[in-house]
């Protein structure tokens, strides 16, 4: 579909082809698309029900993990249900608003994401750095600042992406080869020099996942300084263990979204359906993982579920 040569030119709708080469398997990959989303929600609904149910989770570490649990919610739900549309209906068209909606959700809740890996590793570092004043360093209004700086930083930041993406022409074509609406992908769609644009975007991904993951890591070597001058094997090995759900959760996150970024800027050699692939593991994996990762492997949060189940199953 072909526009006429102007600045101010965009179509209706786009067209979503899901993932190209794919298409007569669409309805064999939705079924796990649709497990990994039921499990998502399910699992996040849950742990948002505990933590905020049972005041022994009334502290930073499960407090910021509520926060990241209704971030995965609104993740997962602003692609997955147009994702399904396309596998179940061959429903494809999104209108070019709703699309720009899209792509402002996406990133602006990735980027909260990232926010909110940050904190629970701050929260890690003061714990075990420095645990005597761990309870008046992060108050629940130091908490409840910090929850709404990275919310504001993800809605600020990203709010520019639609604005741009509003002024470009887009006189090639209207069809998007992804499975959802993504910054790049109307980018390559533009009949116009989109090199500002394309730096914005750099800029951006280094400032918020890419500076995030940094302070993370000086986090972490802080954390295993202070750990490692710890008198006994069995100190060092309790004090890791409360860091273990959490550095799970970060390369659950970051290594899908390092690929995700590598392959959509400079794997011009792989092939379409690997990219998508990739692109759809790193919205949907982590809201599913997480709260299985925290399930199974922190004490507290497992003894609050059986407790929970237990007394809904004496009340029956």
């Amino acid at each position: 579909m072909l526009f006429p040569n102007r600045t101010n030119v965009h179509p209706a709708t786009f067209l979503l082809l899901g993932i190209p080469g794919l298409e007569a398997a669409h309805v064999w990959i939705s079924i796990p698309f649709c497990l990994v989303y039921l499990l998502a929600v399910m699992g996040n609904c849950v742990l948002v029900f505990i933590i905020k149910t049972q005041p022994s989770l009334h502290e930073p570490m499960y407090l910021f993990l509520c926060m990241l649990s209704v971030n995965d919610l609104m993740l997962c739900t602003t692609v997955v249900p147009k994702i399904l549309s396309i596998f179940w209906f061959d429903d494809r068209e999104i209108n070019f608003k709703a699309c720009l909606i899209q792509i402002f959700f996406i990133h602006s809740l990735s980027t909260m994401e990232s926010g909110f890996l940050l904190a629970m590793a701050f929260d890690r570092y003061v714990a075990i750095c420095n645990p005597l004043r761990h309870s008046t360093i992060l108050t629940h209004g130091v908490i409840m600042a910090l929850s709404l700086a990275i919310v504001l930083r993800g809605v600020i930041l990203l709010t520019p992406h639609p604005f741009l993406l509003m002024r470009l022409p887009y006189c090639k074509t209207n069809t998007i080869a992804h499975t959802y609406c993504e910054f790049m992908a109307l980018i390559k769609l533009a009949c116009a020099n989109t090199r500002v644009h394309r730096l914005y975007g750099l800029i951006l991904a280094f400032l918020t996942g890419g500076l995030d993951f940094i302070m993370i890591i000086c986090s972490y070597i802080l954390i295993f300084h202070a750990v490692f001058r710890l008198p006994s094997k069995e100190a060092r090995l309790k004090t890791l263990s409360t860091c273990g759900s959490h550095v799970w959760v970060i390369l659950v996150f970051y290594i899908p979204a390092f690929f995700s970024f590598i392959t959509h800027r400079f794997g011009h050699n792989i092939a379409p359906h690997i990219h998508i692939l990739i692109a759809n593991i790193y919205l949907l994996i982590p809201p599913m993982m997480n709260p299985i990762i925290y399930g199974v492997k922190t004490k507290i949060i497992r003894e609050s579920i059986l407790k929970v189940l237990t007394n809904m199953c004496l009340s029956l």
